[in-house]
């Protein structure tokens, strides 16, 4: 019966205002947590662009490979900011990730057919339109890159908004 009253008694207080000093941990967590997703989400595309190449022997195109050269040092990047937190990594992440997201971009519409076959770069070597993959009739890696990216950019950029309020 004690412990009844006791939480009948702890439901109705009044909830207590939260601290400068718990506001801040709040948000290192949350910040840590979205830079987290964000090296999470450019690990598992490096394994994936990886795997695609040297286990289900994918030939890259030179699309591909640039793409490659802005997405693998981000999971060093991002992997160094988590430990201790550090904000500052957006800067130096974000352009990679822009760069990265512009070369998928263009790689899409490539691959969709909305760029003309003369101005493509794959002119020798694997095509850039090689349809390795389709999932769900329309994830191409093409378009899981350009996800990857996106999603990243997105990450950052709620992280960096975050930081300077």
């Amino acid at each position: 019966m004690f412990s009844i009253s006791r939480m009948l008694h702890h439901q109705n207080r009044p909830s207590r205002f939260v601290t400068d000093q718990e506001q801040r941990t709040a948000d290192i967590d949350t910040d840590w947590a979205l830079l987290f997703a964000a090296w999470f989400i450019v690990t598992v595309s490096t394994l994936g662009s990886l795997f695609f190449s040297n286990v289900m022997d994918f030939a890259p195109c030179i699309l591909c490979w640039y793409q490659r050269i802005f997405l693998f040092p981000l999971v060093i990047i991002l992997g160094r900011g988590l430990f201790p937190l550090d904000r500052d990594v957006v800067k130096y992440a974000l352009p990679l990730i822009v760069a990265g997201w512009l070369l998928a971009a263009y790689h899409n519409l490539l691959y969709h057919g909305f760029i003309p076959d003369n101005m493509q770069p794959c002119s020798q070597g694997v095509s850039c339109t090689e349809e390795y993959i389709l999932l769900f009739g329309f994830l191409s890696i093409p378009m899981l890159s350009l996800l990857a990216f996106t999603t990243v950019i997105a990450l950052l950029l709620v992280v960096r908004k975050r930081s300077l309020r």
